[in-house]
Parts: structure tokens; C-alpha cells; sequence
């Protein structure tokens, strides 16, 4: 199964995308992913329900959440009220090793994403910081990254030992499916995702050239 594992939607404030939309795009261009996973940023969407409209297109769509920490951005798989309640998703001033913290004790996976990115990705930190301590996955193919970006991304993964994973982080109807993640299971519940996560059995893919 592949999932393009960093989607926005308009429930992000600088999201222009429904997911409506998003679904008839894979669908119309025949991207090759079997659903996506919408985090949102700094906060974890409990109304929407989309389980019809997955259900409509043949899609998984799953939910998740990306929050801000003094390494940069960090996306947070299998968010409960009560991981909410462990740490403030609006504070732009998080500390990763709080975030997993949290995340470890609530059965939650956090992944820095767009590492190799400018000022919002880890490795632009840890000259000030250090390599921080628990990170096991880090998000090697961005679907938004520019110049040279994956490449420290995948650089830093292959120097730290860090396992990669794939997202599209589509703001855009067009962006999604741009990069994903390939595991070898099926996965259709936010609990199944964090076991597969957890298990360390899937890789980084890109197809970029579906969305051209």
C-alpha cells in the first residue's frame, strides 16, 4: 500500500485544497497512491469525517497533525485527545524531546519533516542544538522541497541511521501524491499506520512526474 503520508487541506491556514478535490485529482490522473494522510497545522481535526468520501473513491484518508518545535516542523501520527492533551499543538515554541516524549506514551509516531529544509527543518538546528536524541524517522522525500533539500534530508537519514518516509506536503490540489510511503501491509485505520510505523517496514517514494 502506498500513502502520501503529509497532505493540507483548507483546515490548514495556508491550505487551499478540499479534500473532495484532492480525491478526484488522484483519481482523474491516476496518481499512484491508495489514500493520504491530512496533517493539518498545529492541530489535530476531530469533527471531519471523512470515511464516506474515502469510501466513494476507493481511498484511504487519514488524519494526523504537523507542529512546530525548536527543531523545526515534526509530523505526529496517531493523535488521541489525550496525546492533546500532553502538549500544546498551537505552541509555535514546542520541544521536540517533549513531542516525543509525548508521543512514545500516548502510542503516537513523530517524524521530522522536510529536514533538509531552511529555517523549519531539523538539520538547519542542529548546529545550535545538537542531533537530537529519539528521532527514528524523518521525512526523506518532500514533495514541496526545493534545490537540494531531500538530498541533506537523505544524507543526514543515511549518517544518523534514521529511517525515511514519503509526503507530498500538498497545500494544492495538483501537489498531492507527489511523494508517499510504500509499505508492505495494508493500512486503513490511523492505528494500523502507527503499527506499520512502529514495525519499521516501508520506504520513501517519489513520483513526481504523475502530477505533471
Amino acid at each position: 500500500m502506498i500513502l502520501d503520508l503529509h497532505a493540507h487541506s483548507i483546515k490548514s491556514d495556508d491550505g487551499r485544497a478540499k479534500v473532495a478535490n484532492y480525491c478526484q485529482w488522484i483519481k482523474a490522473k491516476n496518481v499512484p497512491i491508495d489514500g493520504f494522510v491530512l496533517t493539518e497545522h498545529r492541530q489535530f481535526d476531530f469533527e471531519s469525517d471523512y470515511s464516506d468520501l474515502a469510501e466513494k473513491n476507493g481511498l484511504v484518508i487519514l488524519k494526523g497533525s504537523e507542529v512546530e518545535t525548536e527543531y523545526g516542523h515534526v509530523l505526529v501520527f496517531g493523535v488521541t485527545q489525550a496525546l492533546t492533551q500532553a502538549f500544546d499543538f498551537t505552541n509555535i515554541q514546542l520541544k521536540l524531546a517533549d513531542v516525543l516524549a509525548a508521543c512514545a506514551e500516548h502510542g503516537a509516531v513523530a517524524a521530522p519533516c522536510h529536514p533538509g529544509r531552511k529555517r523549519v527543518g531539523m538539520w538547519a538546528h542542529i548546529d545550535t542544538y545538537g542531533v537530537p536524541k529519539g528521532v527514528r524517522i524523518v521525512e526523506t522525500y518532500n514533495g514541496g522541497s526545493r534545490d537540494n533539500e531531500d538530498a541533506v534530508a537523505q544524507a543526514m537519514a543515511a549518517e544518523q541511521g534514521y529511517l525515511g518516509i514519503g509526503g507530498s506536503d500538498a497545500h494544492i490540489v495538483s501537489h498531492i501524491g507527489r511523494c508517499a510511503t510504500r509499505f508492505p501491509s495494508a493500512i486503513h485505520t490511523e492505528t494500523e499506520l502507527v503499527a506499520a510505523l512502529q514495525a519499521e517496514q516501508f520506504e520513501a517514494v517519489t513520483f513526481r512526474e504523475a502530477n505533471t
